[in-house]
């Protein structure tokens, strides 16, 4: 009996994570049910669910699996060459997918805007990195840049650096992000120096800094609404 019948004896129809995909759909799914997917087959020894589940359990949910070399993954007993390919060219579709709007003129109108736009790419980050967006008069983003990596100072963050890109791109106006590794996007006394003094640089300059907003775990804090800017 070869390991794929094994995993469709062991777990009952409703519980099969392709047949529960197709009649529920993809969100209906576990994580661990979704890589049980990408995996087909389990070992003599586990079924696909529980070697899915023990390969996320390895790297932390998602947060690291997403990172992972190629070595990393094969060093999980049960997954060869072949299965932690798969995983890294699904990691690697959802990760172009998600940045598709970086190839078109994104629109911003709000800071859940400017937080949506970097929230999926700055939120899991180990270490702070100041990123600024830069603006066209119809606040579309023209472009990207990650300024500096490290801990905000306002003595670092160094407003020739910012408003730099600002002249290359004709930017009308910038907004400034920048996350905390910790998940809480309070803001600290760096953070709401580094923004009086770049908001100064702006008014003298005549480039506008129409944000600060702070990245955490699923959520942010626009220094603008709290009044800093």
């Amino acid at each position: 009996m070869d390991t794929e019948s094994l995993m469709i004896k062991d777990f009952p129809q409703d519980e099969r994570p392709r047949e529960r995909l197709m009649q529920s759909g993809p969100e209906s799914l576990s994580n661990h049910e979704l890589i049980a997917i990408l995996l087909r087959t389990g070992t003599k020894d586990e079924s696909v669910l529980q070697l899915s589940n023990r390969l996320l359990t390895k790297f932390d949910g998602l947060r690291l699996l997403k990172d992972a070399s190629l070595s990393e993954i094969t060093e999980v007993k049960g997954i060869g060459q072949a299965k932690a390919i798969q995983i890294m060219a699904a990691v690697e579709i959802g990760r172009r997918m998600t940045n598709l709007t970086f190839d078109e003129r994104y629109s911003i109108r709000s800071p859940e805007d400017a937080a949506n736009y970097v929230m999926n790419e700055m939120r899991f980050l180990s270490q702070e990195h100041f990123v600024c967006l830069y603006l066209n008069t119809k606040n579309q983003v023209l472009s990207k840049q990650t300024i500096f990596i490290g801990s905000l100072n306002a003595s670092i963050v160094h407003p020739r650096e910012v408003y730099k890109e600002a002249f290359r791109q004709s930017a009308a106006s910038i907004i400034c992000l920048h996350n905390h590794p910790s998940g809480d996007p309070t803001p600290s006394r760096e953070d709401i120096d580094v923004t009086k003094r770049l908001t100064e640089c702006g008014k003298i300059i005549g480039i506008d800094i129409l944000d600060h907003i702070i990245i955490g775990e699923k959520k942010f804090v626009s220094l603008k609404e709290k009044g800093y800017i």
